[in-house]
Order: structure tokens, then C-alpha cells, then sequence
């Protein structure tokens, strides 16, 4: 199959629609190009609420996000000391997140492997900037020192770090964090109908004049589209994939999600696409899945409480539950499709790690 990279991307409304405006914004952050739509205001306050968003953007990559960000790099400067601390008040909601969905996911999403991304080279913010594996006794005393989110003790507001290898790294989670704090913010406003797109990714509320919102999967390297999928209510749509960051050396590629368990980056998925309410748990199950590999993906979402999903394996072949598959429009009659039971939130599952 050559569809080796899926890209999120708006597709032009068709079909019936209502005379309801549809305000459409585009800005640079450093979380990636972000495409903001908004339906059923007036035109004042689309544009209120959209230098509102903007500029919350700024302030959360400044906050957490940009290589260096001061009140992030306090918080991996103090962890290895042992004694507690104050976490800055934009720190701690990421830190308890990544704990209960590290948790949920046997630890296969994993933010406190920052010095393995930075052995990498790729870590937030930046792109791969190394151009060779790092060597391998580096990649193993990393690994077994294991690093998790619960080596870190909260209380109250105060965190405490149990294990000195750990370091924070929240590119796996706060692309995910920042668009349900927009969302948030639009509801806020008085803003029922959007949809927040950052590089792909995206949350979508309410409908874009009475119609739901048409996503397209797409090869962004090679052209066409994969699949169309319509989303409406409030849910969120995103991909991990092993096209993002990556670099290659001596003919093999190596891209940025890094499996905590080997160090190594994930080989078993080239992609994973997934639907959830919740565009941060969204994010980080879409880390673990493409971890999991089609061995484990099933029982990872199902742990994660996240159904429809899409996971392309290393041979091409497209897995999806009943629940994606009823919703997907594939485009490519040549998929070979490997169907998989329901994801049933509630069956009992044990992940390694857990």
C-alpha cells in the first residue's frame, strides 16, 4: 500500500447548508500552523475570540512548550533534588494529566522520558536535529533507570521527584492540552459551533452551518485522499505517525515516537488515526497506540477508554474497529482491511507496565 503519511485536513463544506457565517482564521504558532473556524456570530466576536485563542497559544508554548521555557525548566531543574516544591500553576494540570493517562496506558505514553527525546534530538519545540542514532549504552542506561509520571509526588501544589532521570517533555500531549483550553475558551465566549485545527490535528464543536465538519485522511506525499471522515457534536481527531519528525541514516528511518520500554523509536505502526471527545487524552492515545503496535493497540484503547480508531501496520494494512469503520469513507478500494473486535470501555485488560 503506498500511503505511507495521513494529514488531517478541512475539506470544502458540501451538501445543504444554512446561511449561518463561517469566520475562518489562520495564524502561525509554534505548535504548528493553526486553522480556526467559527460559525454562527457575529463577525466582532469571531474576531475577539480569535486574538483571544492566539494569544493564549503564545503563552502556553512560552509557559511549557519552547525549548528553555522557564517555568517548565524550573520545575526538571528542581525533580532530581528530591524535596518538594511549588509547581508553577501552568505546569501542574499537565503533570496530574500525564499522570492519569500515563497510567491509563501501561506507561506506553510516557512524558517524563524527556532526556531520552533530548538523546534524540527531538525534543519539544525543535526539529531532529541529529542525523545518526545516539549510541546505544546511552539509550540503555536510560531505560533502565525508568523514568514514569508516577516517579513524581504530588500534594496539594507541591511536586517532589522520586527517580533523578526524570525529566518532563509534554510534546506528546501539549498540542492536545492547548486546543481543549481554545475550546474551552470559545464555549466561553459564547461560541457553540468551531473547530480548532493545529497541523492536523483538531477538535471540532457543534456543526459548520447545520452540517457536520469534513475531515479528509490524506498522503500529503504523495497526493489523494485516504479516507473522509464527518465529525459534529464534540469530538477530536488525531494521528501520531512515523512521517512527523524523523530522519534517515544508512538506508532506515528513525522518527520521534520513542517507545519508553526499548528507547529505540515505535516500530510496530506506521500511523495511528483516532476520534475522542477529549483532544488532550486524544493526543496521548494516539502516542500509545502507535507504540502498542497492532499486537497491543486493542487492548491500549480500550484501557484508554477510546474507541474509533485507524492504525496502519508496517505492511500497509489498515486495522480498524467496527466502530471507525462504520464511520470512515476508505477511498482506496485497494486497502487491505484487518477488522478487529469492538472497543468496549470496561473490559478488563492488563497492560505491561501497569
Amino acid at each position: 500500500m503506498a500511503w505511507i503519511a495521513v494529514l488531517l485536513l478541512l475539506l470544502p463544506l458540501t451538501g445543504c447548508r444554512d446561511e449561518s457565517p463561517v469566520y475562518n482564521f489562520h495564524f502561525n504558532a509554534d505548535q504548528g500552523p493553526v486553522d480556526l473556524a467559527i460559525v454562527g456570530v457575529k463577525r466582532q466576536e469571531a474576531e475577539l475570540a480569535y486574538r483571544q485563542i492566539e494569544e493564549d497559544f503564545k503563552s502556553m508554548w512560552e509557559s511549557w512548550g519552547a525549548p528553555g521555557a522557564a517555568p517548565l525548566a524550573r520545575v526538571n531543574d528542581l525533580l532530581p533534588g528530591g524535596k518538594p516544591f511549588a509547581a508553577p500553576p501552568c505546569i501542574l494540570p499537565l503533570v496530574r494529566k500525564g499522570q492519569e493517562l500515563a497510567t491509563a496506558s501501561g506507561h506506553l505514553f510516557n512524558p517524563a522520558i524527556g532526556k531520552l527525546i533530548d538523546l534524540w534530538g527531538f525534543q519539544a519545540g525543535e526539529p531532529g536535529r541529529r542525523r545518526v542514532p545516539p549510541e546505544k549504552a546511552r539509550i540503555e542506561a536510560l531505560v533502565k533507570a525508568g523514568p514514569r509520571m508516577d516517579d513524581i509526588l504530588i500534594d496539594g501544589i507541591q511536586l517532589a521527584g522520586g527517580n533523578p532521570s526524570v525529566k518532563l517533555d509534554f510534546g506528546f500531549i501539549g498540542k492536545g492540552y492547548a486546543i481543549d483550553q481554545a475550546i474551552d475558551q470559545l464555549r466561553e465566549l459564547g461560541i457553540h459551533n468551531a473547530i480548532v485545527n493545529v497541523g492536523g490535528d483538531l477538535r471540532a464543536i457543534g456543526t459548520r452551518g447545520g452540517q457536520p465538519w469534513p475531515v479528509a485522511l490524506r498522503n500529503p506525499i504523495g497526493g489523494g485522499v485516504l479516507a473522509i471522515l464527518q465529525v459534529s457534536g464534540d469530538e477530536s481527531v488525531f494521528t501520531s505517525g512515523d512521517y512527523k519528525l524523523n530522519f534517515t541514516h544508512k538506508g532506515k528511518t528513525y522518527h520521534h515516537v520513542i517507545d519508553p520500554r526499548t528507547g529505540w523509536p515505535a516500530e510496530g505502526a506506521r500511523l495511528v488515526t483516532l476520534i475522542h471527545e477529549d483532544a488532550t487524552r486524544a493526543e496521548a492515545a494516539a502516542t500509545a497506540l502507535m507504540i502498542a503496535g497492532p499486537e497491543l493497540w486493542h487492548q491500549t484503547a480500550v484501557a484508554m477508554g477510546v474507541r474509533s480508531v485507524l492504525l496502519i501496520d508496517p505492511r500497509g494494512r489498515i486495522h480498524m474497529d467496527p466502530s471507525m469503520a462504520e464511520r470512515i469513507e476508505l477511498l482506496d478500494r485497494n486497502a487491505e482491511i484487518i477488522p478487529v473486535p469492538p472497543l468496549e470501555p470496561g473490559d478488563a485488560w492488563t497492560l505491561p507496565g501497569s
